[in-house]
């Protein structure tokens, strides 16, 4: 596939996204930046979260991930919906109750002022240092199949990127994400479905042969029975439920689109809907990954030696001809898109009301958008710095490194939820801070010394749980008696 066609498709989609989002963001004010002004149709917004929630980590990850670790990552997603489940009757109801704008407003009524801002910083942190991971994947096989050879830097190739995403949701903000995510995921489905369709016709397979030899390939084990093992599917299952309830239901990017939604019960069908669709997406996700490994054994591709990642657009962009290119690359954007759209405007709604306090300050509406505007720039060029920072390192294991650390600070999150919850105590709360730095460095240890530590044991999801159970523990440890502020029970009556 020739560099022209790979831009064309690039300004292609472009421009395709901004008449979404001239359409959409037409007279969206501050309220249709943070919450869609309350007014998202459910089924749209399940529908748009298929595409936020896969990435292009999953769009090239998760097929290439099928020649190591087989199916076995089916058991996550099991898990997962067992986490919506949570999220849809345990959270959503108690972030309507309280008409939540910013989630971690929730953590000031309940512990108090530093765990609040606690909670948002870790939030702030992951979600820069995950979307700028995202971003980069993609972005980096832009540069290495088309813009290095031209002779564009890596930093131009960037810039170009965070300013498209810039425009697009700097005006709408969740009211314009909502429907370009829509969009996104409609792309990204048709080019895996089409990838599929183009591999069983190379292979002659028809519908029932391509299920057999997928199903019957050494690629389709679903258990991994070693208890030691990373993989071991009771560790996947737990770790992808609660990784569901952590990433999705305390992370503000993916319930400021629920919360647009405009009743509870709504949103709670939007999210139970998503969570059994996404099933069946993950499952195509991995049939694709055997049906590359299948293709690759057959025809001779030689299996990429330094990332598993590289299988998926070796073979569409080398191998499947020009259509398939096509739709792989708009596919590969579709997956980088709302990785970074909704991060940029979660980052930028967190900012202004849990650091600015942009809704108690009695400013105009004016004031606030000027501001809002300013910040959202600014976040934009924070992502941009962070993606040439892994550019610079150079490194998959330490850029994997970093993205693995980020996710540690889910941890606390999930324990300062899970205190305020489910025990009626308060907390000293000028001391929340460093239980919430503690956590996470007490949980990298364990996981660098675990095989050593503990009889060979390795540590997979799970140790998201670990981390919030040990934040838990330090908040009971410096409990103090309820004394009239919010908790699970007296959220009930509000």
């Amino acid at each position: 596939m020739s560099p022209v066609l790979i831009v064309t498709c690039v300004i292609a989609y472009s421009i395709l996204l901004f008449v979404v989002v001239w359409w959409t963001s037409r007279n969206a004010d501050n309220e249709s930046y943070f919450i869609g002004n309350r007014s998202s149709k459910w089924y749209v917004v399940a529908y748009g979260m298929i595409g936020a929630s896969l990435s292009g980590v999953t769009f090239m990850s998760v097929p290439g991930w099928v020649g190591t670790t087989q199916f076995s990552y089916m058991m996550v997603v099991f898990g997962y919906l067992f986490g919506y489940a949570a999220v849809a009757l345990i959270l959503l109801p108690l972030y309507y109750r309280l008409h939540l704008t910013s989630i971690y407003t929730y953590l000031e009524k309940r512990l108090g002022t530093r765990s609040y801002k606690t909670g948002a910083f870790y939030f702030l942190l992951s979600r820069t240092i995950g979307a700028a991971f995202r971003l980069y994947i993609v972005i980096n096989v832009l540069q290495t199949f088309v813009f290095d050879a031209w002779g564009v830097p890596f930093m131009v190739t960037v810039a170009t990127f965070i300013l498209l995403i810039l425009l697009y949701t700097y005006k709408g903000g969740v009211k314009t994400i909502v429907w370009t995510d829509t969009l996104q995921t409609t792309f990204m489905l048709a080019a895996v479905l089409l990838s599929i369709i183009v591999i069983s016709r190379e292979l002659h397979l028809d519908f029932s042969r391509l299920v057999e030899t997928v199903f019957d390939s050494r690629y389709s084990r679903i258990f991994n029975n070693d208890w030691q093992s990373r993989s071991y599917f009771l560790k996947q299952f737990f770790g992808g439920m609660f990784i569901t309830i952590a990433m999705t239901g305390l992370d503000q990017e993916m319930m400021q689109k629920n919360i647009s939604v405009k009743t509870l019960r709504g949103s709670q069908k939007n999210m139970l809907s998503f969570a059994v669709v996404l099933i069946f997406i993950n499952l195509l996700f991995l049939s694709l990954g055997a049906l590359l490994y299948v293709y690759a054994g057959r025809e001779g591709v030689v299996i990429p030696l330094r990332s598993t990642d590289d299988l998926f657009p070796t073979i569409a962009l080398n191998y499947l001809g020009i259509i398939s290119a096509v739709f792989f690359i708009i596919g590969l954007i579709s997956a980088a898109y709302p990785s970074a759209d909704g991060a940029l405007t979660a980052l930028t709604a967190s900012f202004c009301i849990d650091f600015l306090g942009i809704h108690r300050r009695g400013w105009s509406m004016e004031k606030q958008k000027r501001i809002r505007y300013r910040v959202h720039g600014g976040f934009a060029v924070i992502l941009l710095l962070v993606i040439v920072v892994f550019r610079v390192i150079n490194d998959d294991a330490v850029i994997n490194k970093l993205f693995t650390v980020a996710g540690y600070t889910y941890g606390p999150l999930l324990g300062l939820y899970a205190f305020g919850l489910f025990f009626r105590h308060g907390v000293k709360d000028q001391w929340v801070p460093l239980v919430c730095l503690i956590s996470p460095v007490i949980c990298y240890v364990l996981n660098e010394f675990s095989e050593i530590w503990f009889y060979g044991y390795k540590f997979g999801f799970e140790l998201l749980i670990v981390n919030g159970a040990i934040t838990c523990l330090g908040l009971w440890l410096m409990r103090r008696e309820p004394s009239g502020v919010i908790s699970s029970g007296n959220a009930e009556r509000l």
